[in-house]
């Protein structure tokens, strides 16, 4: 199981460099040097879970892995490059939505297995667990409309397109997301609930030779 899971996400991520080196290859050609940044950054991002995989020596589930290729792809390229974001109006949100749901994950994972680490002598909650969950989305939320207001008012890009009212949506749908996750977070600590949530989380700390 494990290999065919493996081998799905290698050809996913090949079928998304192939795409984005022929992109490139199209920028260069026209010269649309913003274009090009943008692929080469999507190109690198696509080997970012592998990267900390091996760095860090964190083994990361290859499902997890694959739905960060696809939202790294659909933001940069999809988004970016192909303008998604301009001819579905829903595609910002439902990436944003996606971005709390994944960093939510993020932070209930980074407390949850802080908070079962024999060395540390603290007993967290599920409640001030599923609370951590959900600030560190929404912050890191907020962090990238910062960036986002950064890079157009120095750059002169339109990351933010409408404004303010762009902004307020994505960090509303940002927190739905962080919501989403912190609450299925909580009814796992406390009822053993959420059976994709439970098996995630029991994979992450068999791989890592975590106390589960």
């Amino acid at each position: 199981m494990k290999l065919k899971q493996y081998n799905l996400h290698k050809i996913i991520s090949i079928i998304f460099r192939i795409i984005t080196i022929i992109v490139i290859v199209g920028n260069i050609l026209t010269q649309n040097w913003f274009n090009l940044f943008v692929s080469l950054l999507t190109l690198s991002m696509t080997y970012l879970p592998f990267i900390v995989a091996q760095r860090k020596h964190i083994h990361i589930p290859i499902d997890f892995q694959i739905i960060i290729s696809f939202f790294l792809f659909a933001s940069l390229y999809l988004g970016e490059l192909k303008e998604y974001y301009l001819k579905f109006w829903w595609w910002d949100l439902m990436l944003h939505t996606l971005s709390g749901i994944i960093l939510g994950f993020i932070g209930f994972i980074l407390v949850y297995f802080l908070n079962n680490e024999e060395q540390i002598d603290v007993i967290l909650s599920p409640l001030f667990i599923a609370i951590f969950s959900f600030t560190f989305a929404v912050a890191t939320g907020g962090l990238w409309e910062i960036f986002e207001f950064t890079m157009d008012s120095t750059l002169g890009l339109n990351m933010q397109k409408s404004g303010l009212v762009d902004t307020m949506w994505d960090l509303i749908v940002d927190s739905l997301g962080a919501l989403i996750t912190s609450f299925i977070g909580c009814l796992y600590l406390k009822i053993d609930g959420g059976p994709y949530f439970k098996r995630l989380v029991k994979r992450i700390a068999d791989d890592n030779s975590i106390n589960n």
